[in-house]
């Protein structure tokens, strides 16, 4: 496979995971704070299934391509701006993970008071919480995932 093709997908895959990432949150949050349910149910959803559909996709295929890519320019795992990379990926995707389980969760939470003409319940409040504080780390760690993948700085 040819390897700027692999680089331009590597590169577009990234942009979708963040910007998905940041845009659905962006969207929950914001909606969230509005506490009506008949609202917040739908954007909910919706951002469960986007996770879904891109960020679970391009969470998959960024280290594959990234590991194809080192080793097609013999590039070593150990290289430190590399094994960074990896180990702060790695801390996104189980936050991510437990993050796309709460969504989830506040999306049913946010169902059900819909269905019940009911405003969010307390509990909501509490995966939302749990929801922001995980998403922090994600964040910052993508954040500098990013640096790392463009300066590649030798630390040393």
């Amino acid at each position: 496979m040819d390897i700027v093709f692999v680089k331009y997908l590597h590169i577009l895959s990234s942009t979708l995971l963040f910007g998905t990432g940041v845009g659905t949150a962006f969207y929950l949050l914001f909606i969230s704070r509005q506490r009506d349910a008949r609202v917040v149910a739908p954007v909910a959803r919706l951002v469960v299934i986007a996770d879904w559909l891109f960020t679970a996709t391009t969470i998959v295929f960024q280290p594959l391509s990234g590991l194809y890519l080192a080793h097609r320019m013999g590039v070593a795992l150990t290289t430190p701006w590399l094994y960074w990379s990896l180990v702060l990926f790695a801390i996104a995707a189980l936050c991510w993970l437990t993050v796309v389980w709460l969504q989830m969760k506040l999306r049913d939470v946010a169902l059900a008071a819909a269905a019940s003409g009911q405003q969010l319940p307390l509990s909501y409040d509490r995966y939302m919480g749990a929801w922001a504080a995980l998403g922090v780390p994600a964040l910052i760690s993508f954040l500098v995932v990013f640096y790392l993948m463009t300066a590649k700085p030798s630390f040393g």
